[in-house]
């Protein structure tokens, strides 16, 4: 069994009673915390092409310990109509299970821990199955997903067996929202776009969409992840910017799912609370990342090489040399230390490009763009900073 440590380690206890069935190789695991749209999206994976595999779909009905009593009726509720629906809907391809209403301890209640119930339970049932390379669907309880959606991402992990996880291409619903949400939702995926793009021109190797609702991960890599984490919010992007790595994360982009355009501030971050602060004109959406940041990143990234086996003399001397946003940002960071920690475990130069960016992640890079609008950059227009991007990265094809 593969996951045995994991599942020990981690205090997992059966969710569901029984066994899969023996041809169970994909799993869609759905957070659902007071949500009244549920059956559409079980609805809308219902419809879906059958894949040749069998599917098993969780829903992982859950709430804070602390929770109020309408939220906990609330979630009562749904666990009593998903069971009517789960009964008329269940087929010898897919079985649909609502676990729940779960209790979650106050410190931790939110998505992150939610996700990670129900993926870990999806762990354990491809275990009893002795299937590492069984897929684990993340997926929330507000998305639709095209009718291809799961024989697509079954083809996909079947074409490259190598691959640790997958984005999937996603595009809001845009159905029924006044005119200015529908501004705000397609400023929102136009900046999610340049963000994705400008990363990738940066040189940062892993650049992707990290959306909770549009990824899928093998039940090994998972579990050589570490599993989800516990955040009540952002989890899925520092779930995938870790997977990538121990692995290829690639991209799906033969179907699509549709998460919400909902105001929501049930979460600190994410589209639901950047909708809301945009509507109430606390966000403006028309803003965005200076490019020149982007530029001045790619100036170290292609030079990384520079700094194997570098003396701290010898760091500060290139930092010179680069533009005063990034070294700055540097040395306020203390990159050196990193630095100086990745040369001591690197015996070649391959290796250390290899790990380079272990330690200039996203995460850092998401630090050093904050840093550098607050002390040389202010955030400027979207749409001229997109035009900015094509036009240099036209103009590097042409060199090319």
């Amino acid at each position: 069994m593969f996951a045995k440590k994991y599942l020990y380690k981690n205090n997992n206890e059966a969710l569901i009673p029984g066994e899969p069935e023996i041809n169970t190789a994909i799993i869609v695991v759905i957070p659902c915390f007071r949500e009244p749209d549920i059956v559409q999206t079980l609805e809308s994976v219902k419809a879906c092409y059958p894949p040749k595999s069998n599917v098993e779909v969780i829903v992982l009905i859950n709430h804070s310990e602390i929770a109020n009593h309408d939220v906990k009726s609330f979630n009562h509720k749904t666990k009593a109509e998903l069971d009517t629906w789960i009964t008329n809907n269940s087929t010898d391809r897919i079985c649909f299970y609502a676990v729940g209403p779960l209790s979650l301890k106050k410190k931790w209640a939110g998505a992150g821990l939610a996700r990670k119930k129900g993926m870990d339970e999806a762990v354990r049932r491809f275990d009893l199955l002795e299937n590492p390379d069984g897929i684990i669907v993340s997926l929330d309880a507000d998305t639709l997903v095209d009718k291809n959606y799961l024989l697509e991402i079954e083809n996909y992990f079947n074409k490259n067996k190598k691959h640790v996880g997958a984005t999937i291409t996603f595009e809001h619903q845009k159905h029924g929202l006044d005119k200015r949400q529908l501004e705000g939702i397609l400023l929102y995926e136009k900046y999610l776009d340049y963000y994705k793009r400008a990363l990738h021109f940066s040189g940062y190797p892993y650049s992707m969409f990290t959306i909770g609702s549009a990824f899928a991960v093998t039940a090994l890599a998972y579990v050589k992840r570490g599993g989800m984490n516990r955040r009540q919010a952002g989890e899925d992007f520092y779930f995938l910017q870790n997977l990538v790595q121990i692995g290829t994360v690639g991209e799906i982009t033969s179907t699509k799912v549709y998460p919400s355009s909902r105001l929501s501030d049930r979460v600190p971050f994410g589209t639901g609370p950047i909708l809301q602060k945009w509507m109430k004109g606390e966000e403006d959406l028309t803003l965005t990342y200076n490019f020149k940041t982007f530029r001045h990143l790619k100036l170290l990234f292609d030079n990384k090489e520079l700094y194997y086996k570098i003396t701290e003399t010898r760091f500060r001397s290139n930092l010179e040399k680069l533009p005063d946003s990034v070294s700055d940002f540097m040395l306020h960071d203390g990159f050196w230390n990193e630095l100086n920690d990745l040369n001591q475990n690197c015996s070649n130069l391959i290796t250390f490009q290899n790990r380079f960016f272990q330690k200039f992640n996203a995460f850092k890079i998401l630090k050093y763009l904050n840093f550098a609008h607050e002390k040389y950059f202010s955030k400027t227009c979207l749409p001229d900073q997109i035009k900015q991007l094509e036009q240099e990265i036209l103009s590097q094809s042409n060199v090319e």
